[in-house]
């Protein structure tokens, strides 16, 4: 243990340059097998759930890596968060109402060309925020809209009225 010790340094935040990289290469490491433990949509597809989860574990990172917390508590405190996201997203596909908990719903703001403004307004999607997602799907107008939703993910979803048939 000694030896661990000397090669990633005190966490008394005086780690030099060597115990530095080697505390980086060890993080890097675990880094992986976490985000592979915590599975793929927790940084890619972020619900609040992911996001919370995403942030602390970069800050227990982050503090490990510099000495200011405990390296080996701080590694184990963020394999027990990435654990509980894991867990929490499984029960969420059994349970709707975990489900409903800990993720956000999906929240139409147009609906068959008409703006739903107090949705919009309510989850803080302006104007501009709604053209830019329209144009994002090649749509440039709202009454050319079926529906468009604000997802968990927080991307706006569109689907193109079908085109009158002349």
């Amino acid at each position: 243990m000694d030896m661990i010790r000397t090669l990633i340094g005190p966490d008394n935040g005086d780690a030099n340059a060597a115990q530095l990289c080697v505390r980086a290469l060890i993080l890097f490491a675990i880094g992986i097998a976490y985000i592979r433990i915590a599975g793929r949509r927790t940084f890619a597809l972020a619900t609040p759930l992911d996001i919370v989860v995403a942030l602390v574990v970069g800050s227990n990172l982050s503090r490990a890596m510099t000495g200011k917390a405990p390296f080996w508590p701080a590694l184990a405190a963020t394999l027990l968060l990435v654990v509980l996201h894991r867990v929490l997203a499984m029960l969420a596909l059994r349970w709707d109402w975990l489900a409903k908990l800990v993720k956000a719903e999906p929240v139409v703001l147009v609906r068959d060309g008409k703006e739903d403004r107090r949705a919009m307004f309510r989850h803080g999607i302006g104007d501009d925020d709604l053209l830019e997602a329209l144009r994002l799907e090649q749509v440039e107008r709202p009454d050319e809209v079926r529906l468009g939703t604000l997802e968990n993910s927080g991307n706006i979803s569109v689907v193109r009225r079908k085109a009158d048939a002349a």
